[in-house]
């Protein structure tokens, strides 16, 4: 593919490993799909990739703390990432990545020019390709210029300018170029110790019952037989449960079968509750969220403690790669509206609407914003609020007509 080619580059000459903190090379192999087997952790891992998916990207740029929507290339990436993905696929697929890696990379394709009025540069956006790299290398060029080298399964590598790469973290702490642990991976070991309990716990339940139910009782025999007698009415038996469909057993009057009654307690569900909450707890993901049956207020926990720090760190990463310092400084933001996520009723929101408006305590296109809708272009810098206030030391003299007050209905609105 002509888009696949454009993504491998070759390494800068003189390139070397780049410095770290720790003293460790920054060569880090991707992986931590090993988790992914469990069935809890894809129920709950989807849980968080289905809400991130609803979020509605979009370019907008600051004026006067009102954000106003931008025609731009950047918009149409957003809206069209590449030929393969949607929107929403392209929200699901790096939303996976982050999660199980805790580190995802995303390549814009872009050619540049200088703008003739400004003689700044500028950029027009062709495409966003997020990758799966096998293992990653950061490097730096003689200059001091930072550079990331991805290798992939295939074998094929490209080396690309840190600047240029779109990279999201999670879990960031104590490396200094990767989320997750010293070295750049998920620490999944407590985890997989809790993986691996549910998972003994499961096979030994699915023992239990098979073994419960392959004895069914006692045949006794009411004579005296020697070891050959005694296998071949063993093997006549067998035969005859064997051969048994009516669920009735024929037996001599030389035998007496007694029925084993079957009344199995494997595990009580107070235990698998808890094995389940203690694996969905590692996500922040709750067993009313998994299932769906939650309250607004369960919900509302749920995208505060886990949807709200992966939905920033993604909008500020954009932000940071897709944008130059001069646009960035310009107020330009790449915004990720969850229209679909709100949590708070209709009524508060228009409760805390009416309550600002009349003082024109906010733009119009903010208030778009808090009911989860994307802001307008012609609303851009507009704030209304009502003309029907007066002084209060003066509202005696009003009422009897005694102040000369400009004073209009409360329905009319004019442009502050």
């Amino acid at each position: 593919m002509e888009w696949f080619d454009k993504l491998f580059k070759r390494k800068p000459k003189g390139a070397t490993i780049a410095p770290t903190f720790n003293g460790f090379a920054p060569i880090y192999p991707q992986f931590g799909t090993n988790i992914y087997a469990s069935d809890v952790v894809q129920q709950a891992l989807k849980c968080i990739v289905d809400e991130i998916k609803k979020l509605n990207p979009k370019h907008i740029r600051y004026k006067e703390n009102s954000p106003v929507p931008v025609k731009s290339t950047v918009q149409d990436v957003l809206d069209n990432p590449n030929d393969l993905m949607t929107t929403s696929e392209f929200l699901e697929k790096i939303t996976w990545l982050l999660l199980l890696n805790y580190n995802v990379f995303i390549i814009p394709t872009y050619y540049t020019w200088i703008d003739d009025n400004t003689g700044q540069e500028r950029r027009y956006y062709e495409s966003l390709y997020p990758i799966n790299p096998s293992q990653v290398d950061f490097i730096e060029d003689a200059s001091g210029r930072l550079f990331v080298n991805f290798m992939f399964w295939d074998g094929k590598q490209t080396t690309v300018p840190y600047d240029d790469v779109i990279h999201i973290k999670y879990n960031y702490s104590i490396n200094e170029y990767m989320g997750g642990n010293l070295m750049g991976q998920p620490d999944n070991k407590p985890l997989l110790n809790t993986l691996e309990l549910n998972h003994q716990l499961l096979q030994g339940i699915a023992k239990a019952m098979k073994a419960s139910y392959s004895v069914n009782g006692i045949v006794k025999y009411n004579t005296l037989m020697d070891d050959g007698k005694t296998q071949n009415a063993l093997k006549e038996l067998e035969n005859k449960l064997r051969n048994n469909e009516s669920g009735f057993l024929p037996l001599d009057l030389k035998s007496e079968f007694t029925p084993f009654e079957h009344k199995s307690e494997l595990v009580d569900g107070n235990t698998l509750k808890f094995i389940d909450e203690k694996i969905l707890r590692n996500w922040g993901v709750s067993l009313p969220i998994l299932t769906g049956d939650y309250t607004k207020e369960q919900y509302e926990a749920f995208y505060q403690k886990t949807l709200e720090p992966i939905i920033t760190a993604i909008s500020q990463a954009f932000t940071k790669k897709m944008f130059t310092k001069r646009e960035k400084a310009f107020g330009n933001r790449v915004q990720l509206y969850p229209k679909d996520l709100i949590f708070m009723t209709a009524d508060q929101t228009i409760e805390l609407i009416n309550t600002l408006a009349p003082q024109g305590g906010g733009y119009v296109n903010e208030y778009r914003e808090w009911v989860g809708l994307p802001p307008l272009p012609e609303l851009e810098g507009k704030r209304y609020m009502s003309l029907n206030w007066i002084d209060a030391n003066n509202a005696d003299q009003y009422q009897v007509g005694k102040v000369n007050v400009d004073v209009v209905d409360e329905n009319k609105t004019v442009e502050g």
